[in-house]
């Protein structure tokens, strides 16, 4: 076989890994844009119906305010506005109803690069953080929006001879926006104990360092509070509160982590101490 014979076959046996993990990463990027090009089929079909889901908190901050839930109203000012909204609309509700499709399609991608133990340590992981989103997504929906609704509601203006009429008038893209960001903000930060607790599974943090930064995580929260969420106290509060919370378990989930990796660690010793006794002592046979 001539040199350059070598070179091809080595250049071969080299690629053909890389080969193997392109073709499994577009079939799995195949998989994840179809769900999500069905999802957000199936979301533009119904976004008109999804909209006006997404305004009910709007009408319980009517009703807190003391006005009529039945004349709430929403604008839009361009002939294309509403439907980019509902176009926006359907690319949120398609992306998350996707999420545990593509979340399970990364999985398998890496999966099998990681040893079992890695793998059962990650999954429930995959599982608890979509989960974690729909509970940060429902303190939205059924608390913090008509919260912030009604903050707003409550600087209409009523028209008499001294002032003149101020009143509320949302154009339909705005409030979707509104909505998006807070749901995505709590979501977010509903992934903290996750992120925390993978992070000290491979060692990157403990339990320790997250408490010593404790009075640095209160202020990051209200900053990143302030920057997420509109402009009132509320919502800024409603989310920074949360996020210490959160960041509370997350300490206590590290702690929890780390005391079962000690036991772990300990069992082993204890099983190879064990082992090399049984090695070390003579057979009864061979005295």
């Amino acid at each position: 076989m001539s040199v350059s014979d070598k070179e091809k076959e080595e250049i071969e046996k080299s690629s053909a890994p890389l080969i193997e993990h392109l073709i499994e990463l577009r079939r799995r990027l195949i998989w994840s844009l179809g769900g999500f090009f069905v999802a957000f089929l199936v979301c533009f079909f119904f976004a008109k119906r999804l909209f006006n889901l997404l305004v009910i908190p709007f009408k319980w901050a009517t009703q807190w305010a003391g006005l009529d839930p039945h004349k709430v109203e929403l604008i839009y000012t361009a002939p294309q506005e509403f439907f980019f909204t509902q176009v926006k609309l359907a690319m949120f509700g398609g992306m998350v109803i996707a999420f545990p499709l593509i979340a399970t399609q990364i999985y398998k991608f890496i999966a099998p690069g990681l040893y079992k133990n890695e793998r059962s340590a990650f999954l429930p992981f995959l599982i608890a953080s979509p989960i974690l989103f729909l509970m940060g997504a429902s303190l939205v929906y059924f608390f913090f929006t008509p919260m912030v609704m009604w903050f707003f509601l409550a600087m209409q203006q009523t028209g008499t001879n001294d002032q003149v009429q101020i009143s509320l008038l949302p154009k339909v893209s705005e409030y979707l926006s509104l909505i998006m960001t807070l749901i995505f903000s709590f979501g977010l930060v509903f992934q903290l104990p996750v992120v925390t607790s993978l992070l000290t599974r491979v060692g990157l943090l403990s339990s320790q360092a997250l408490a010593e930064k404790r009075k640095w995580a209160i202020v990051l929260s209200f900053v990143v509070a302030a920057v997420l969420t509109p402009p009132d106290p509320m919502s800024q509060c409603g989310l920074a509160i949360p996020t210490i919370i959160l960041y509370e378990v997350a300490i206590w989930s590290s702690r929890m982590i780390e005391r079962a990796q000690a036991r772990d660690h300990l069992a082993r010793e204890q099983a190879e101490a064990g082992s090399s006794v049984a090695s070390d002592t003579p057979d009864a046979s061979s005295t």
